[in-house]
């Protein structure tokens, strides 16, 4: 039976997050089950502020769901005293400010902890709250030329490459999340919060860790750009091949798929032979495999070419465009990807969040809302504030 509550059901967070970091952590806890209030100043975040160049405005629906909208001018006395307000009522605060707004703001994490001690404090920053980086400005492409994912992409013979998904953004919020969850999880035992923060910087170090095997291995030599082979150039079969109507990604982990692919690729006659007899051997001979590989998957169509080869359990998949994405059967089964007349935006595909939770439903997906929206609902019916009060708010450019 799915009628267990969503793990994170009776959590309060105050949202305070803007563009993509910040934004999914909370997301993440939203569909988790937690009320989320997305604080914005008046004029917006500046990710709904985007909505102003064509299509810009997905990214905003695609990461605020299920949260509930408000306006709060951090930078009046009066707005300051109700995110206190706001902080003694919740559990969390998340923000991914540049280190150091919110403490000249006057609402830092010593200030707010002070009106709530089993408060988690959470801080996203490009390069942390600590270090020589620590006010360096930090946007996901910044970010990801100092942490090197921009050196290792792209091609050998080629400029470096921006990885295409802000990779440092969402790396990010996942950690963020985690971080929260795990302060949680402690506050649950201790009754104390703490502050948890993570850099974008060092969120996305370990996913290079092919790329720096093969830096180990060289002895410390700078290894080149490995394009679409393995980052680490530790396996063979590892590439993207042409096909008559796009691309097929190939890869092989093991001798029981290389052999598996020989058989489907119609060469059983190389089964025996020494030269491709073992990674160390198919590596040394990376070349070679590849135009093996390409010379099958060049005549024939990516589907029958993905047919064939998952026939033998060979690991592969077709290089797939946005829309083919958006169209696919898996996705929407899982209710990952959903259809939604969006309010403010028409129709959209919205993604739900991968975090499952057995026992429960999928958190079904409510819109983004309208720039303070549920102000009335925040400040009056939450805080207790009455109508001429937050009257009084709008006129004193509060709300």
């Amino acid at each position: 039976m799915n009628n267990r509550p969503l793990p994170l059901s009776g959590v309060t967070v105050i949202d305070l997050g803007q563009i993509y970091n910040g934004p999914y952590c909370t997301f993440l806890m939203a569909m988790a089950g937690a009320r989320v209030i997305k604080i914005e100043p008046k004029t917006g975040e500046n990710l709904r502020r985007r909505a102003e160049v064509g299509g810009a405005s997905i990214p905003f629906a695609m990461l605020n769901s299920n949260k509930q909208c408000v306006t709060l001018n951090l930078k009046t006395e009066r707005g300051r005293d109700l995110l206190i307000e706001m902080v003694r009522r919740g559990d969390v605060l998340v923000e991914n400010f540049a280190p150091g707004v919110m403490d000249r703001l006057g609402v830092g994490y010593e200030v707010l902890q002070r009106h709530n001690r089993r408060l988690v404090y959470a801080s996203g920053s490009g390069y942390g709250l600590t270090g020589p980086y620590r006010d360096y400005p930090a946007m996901d492409i910044t970010v990801q030329a100092m942490s090197g994912a921009m050196s290792i992409n792209g091609f050998i013979d080629r400029p470096p490459v921006k990885v295409g998904p802000a990779i440092c953004d969402f790396f990010g919020g996942v950690h963020l999340y985690a971080a929260v969850v795990t302060a949680l999880f402690e506050c649950s035992r201790t009754g104390e919060g703490r502050l948890v923060e993570v850099s974008m910087q060092e969120a996305v170090y370990a996913s290079m860790a092919s790329n720096l095997g093969l830096f180990y291995a060289s002895g410390g030599d700078i290894p080149p750009r490995t394009g679409n082979r393995h980052g680490g150039m530790a396996e063979a079969p590892y590439n993207v091949y042409p096909t008559t109507d796009g691309f097929i990604a190939v890869i092989c982990a093991g001798e029981v798929q290389w052999q598996s692919l020989l058989k489907a690729i119609g060469r059983e006659d190389l089964r025996e032979d020494e030269r491709y007899a073992g990674l160390k051997a198919r590596v040394a001979r990376m070349d070679e495999v590849d135009e093996l590989v390409a010379a099958y998957t060049c005549r024939h169509s990516k589907a029958d070419v993905f047919r064939q080869l998952m026939q033998f359990r060979v690991p592969c998949a077709p290089v797939r465009d946005l829309g083919e994405v958006q169209a696919d059967e898996h996705l929407r089964v899982r209710k990952m990807l959903q259809d939604v007349d969006h309010p403010i935006y028409g129709k959209l595909v919205l993604p739900n969040s991968p975090l499952r939770f057995n026992g429960s439903e999928l958190a079904s997906i409510k819109p983004s809302g309208r720039l303070g929206q549920h102000n009335g609902e925040i400040f009056g019916a939450w805080l207790g504030l009455s109508e001429r009060e937050q009257a009084d708010l709008v006129q004193q450019n509060v709300i």
